[in-house]
């Protein structure tokens, strides 16, 4: 089995009030997504992300390493969470992450791993 990123985007204003009825059906529907892919035997690890302005960036550069506050991309659109997943292919994979963009609401993109 291959190993996927499904990395869920927002803007990088996105910000979501948990409190809301919204943010509770948006939470219960990732939470039945993930059961999904545990019970499928693909689930391998997923974690939301704290916003963009919290990254740090560590470059090194001829030995001199350096760390500065990110993010590394200044894009409107920031990665605000994943999935890590095994799935046969690239088909499967794809079922996963339509399955993904429904239960996040947005968009997402999918990265198979290398090795």
């Amino acid at each position: 089995m291959a190993q996927f990123i499904i990395s869920v985007w927002h803007d990088e204003t996105y910000e979501v009030d948990f409190s809301t009825p919204e943010a509770q059906e948006r939470v219960a529907m990732v939470s039945h997504f993930n059961e999904e892919l545990r019970a499928a035997g693909s689930w391998v690890f997923a974690a939301g992300l704290y916003p963009s302005s919290t990254a740090k960036v560590v470059r090194s550069s001829q030995g001199v390493v350096t760390t500065s506050d990110g993010p590394y991309a200044t894009s409107p659109e920031q990665m605000g969470g994943f999935w890590i997943i095994e799935a046969s292919g690239i088909e499967s994979a794809l079922e996963w992450a339509r399955r993904a963009a429904v239960a996040s609401d947005g968009p997402v993109e999918v990265r198979q791993a290398q090795g």
